[in-house]
């Protein structure tokens, strides 16, 4: 083949591939979750929850050896069944949502400009659609301008919407609201995702593209074979993990440099340890101020804010202590533990109850505040500094019962999805 015409096949192979690098489709995927009635808590194993979500997860994590998936809008949208009152099913819908977009983050944290939250608090619009789908509806044509009724009513922003809800129950004698409440209604509870994506084509990531090309007629065909190669695609993080690191900010005005550490495990529960460490001393006036140490606990988070995002809202746990420690400010010195020794040498232990809660102030910053009761002992050794030594002076039990910790930490949230919505610029 002379130079001349290896030129023409290279050039007729660019415009090839430019063309198909140019080929663009939009793909539309959602999914939707239910819930029980008066609920925004995600129950995996009711209403095919679980199957819908491993569908979606799978969804995220797809992988195409000759396109890009480019991810160009997300929607949530959280409704409600039109039973209960109207505030009520606001902050359902606005719940149901939240609590499918935190699942979806586990996944993929999303960019801001890519978010649109809806909340329908009563979904209208979907009973309608249900109404019209379902024959066995009693006086079904009568129900469905009842319902346009109300959407219109709705739509014009008139505030006579729990008049005519009052209306549809009493309608033919109830008949369509109870077979509406037992087959429809159902359905309405629920959240849903939907998601646009850009499919581009890539031709280097195309695996062994065999094309015959021919010249002329008085020309062999020659085979272009693309290169193997993997397209770059989006990395995501590591699903359902959330840490916290903090510090009790109480212990650091004190001069007591500390630090903790917390992990989400599931359901609602976490399990965390802090430590802290301080030896200040100035010889010359006998001033000791030395405390090291930590404790443990294991966390119970209930509540709204918990159930939208873990690590935050109310908790309670239980937690146990152990310290040494040593005061002494030019008068009477009070040690913990053995002289000399380390931690684990009659250091002071306690154990007890806590409850607190854990504030978001920023998109990755929480502050946590929390106290803790229960029973702190151990021997105590009391001292006197004298010339250049220190006279002991008795050795005494501590059996103490009251509080026994105080919480003012900062609190930074780690993990894929563990960040506060609403803060740091995200615009519902």
């Amino acid at each position: 083949m002379t130079f001349t015409k290896f030129r023409i096949l290279v050039l007729i192979a660019i415009m090839s591939c430019t063309s198909v690098a140019k080929a663009q489709d939009v793909i539309v995927d959602s999914v939707k979750i239910h819930f029980r009635q008066g609920y925004s808590t995600l129950d995996k194993d009711k209403f095919g929850n679980d199957a819908a979500l491993k569908r979606i997860a799978d969804s995220l994590r797809m992988r195409n050896t000759d396109t890009i998936l480019q991810l160009k809008k997300v929607e949530v949208t959280g409704a409600a069944s039109p039973e209960g009152n109207i505030p009520l099913n606001k902050r359902l819908s606005e719940r149901r949502a939240n609590v499918l977009f935190n699942y979806m983050s586990q996944y993929r944290e999303l960019p801001d400009s890519l978010m649109t939250f809806r909340f329908l608090g009563r979904d209208w619009t979907g009973l309608l659609e249900a109404v019209k789908a379902d024959d066995n509806v009693p006086y079904k044509e009568e129900t469905e301008e009842l319902l346009e009724k109300i959407i219109k009513s709705n739509k014009e922003g008139n505030d006579d919407e729990n008049h005519l809800f009052v209306e549809l129950q009493n309608f033919k004698e109830g008949k369509p609201y109870k077979y509406m409440y037992s087959y429809i209604f159902p359905a309405l509870r629920a959240s849903q995702l939907k998601l646009w994506y850009e499919k581009v084509y890539n031709p280097i990531g195309i695996v062994k593209v065999h094309r015959k090309i021919s010249l002329d007629p008085g020309l062999p065909d020659y085979t272009l074979v693309m290169p193997e190669l993997e397209p770059k695609l989006a990395c995501f993080c590591h699903p359902k993990f959330y840490m916290a690191i903090k510090t009790n900010m109480l212990y650091d005005a004190l001069l007591v440099p500390n630090i903790g550490a917390e992990f989400y495990v599931g359901r609602g529960w976490s399990i965390g340890a802090d430590w802290m460490y301080a030896w200040w001393k100035t010889d010359r006036k006998h001033d000791y101020w030395r405390i090291y140490g930590g404790d443990i606990q294991v966390r119970k988070w209930f509540g709204r804010a918990a159930e939208e995002k873990p690590l935050t809202g109310h908790h309670i746990g239980v937690y146990a202590q152990c310290y040494t420690y040593d005061f002494e400010l030019g008068g009477k010195g009070i040690m913990g533990g053995i002289p000399g020794k380390d931690l684990w040498d009659k250091c002071n232990w306690g154990v007890g109850l806590e409850y607190g809660y854990s504030l978001p102030i920023t998109r990755r910053l929480n502050i946590d505040f929390g106290i803790g009761v229960g029973y702190f002992g151990g021997e105590y050794r009391e001292y006197k500094p004298i010339d250049d030594h220190y006279v002991w002076q008795a050795t005494k039990k501590r059996n103490y019962f009251g509080p026994t910790k105080l919480e003012v930490s900062l609190v930074w949230l780690i993990g894929c999805g563990n960040f506060n919505k609403g803060k740091g610029g995200r615009q519902w």
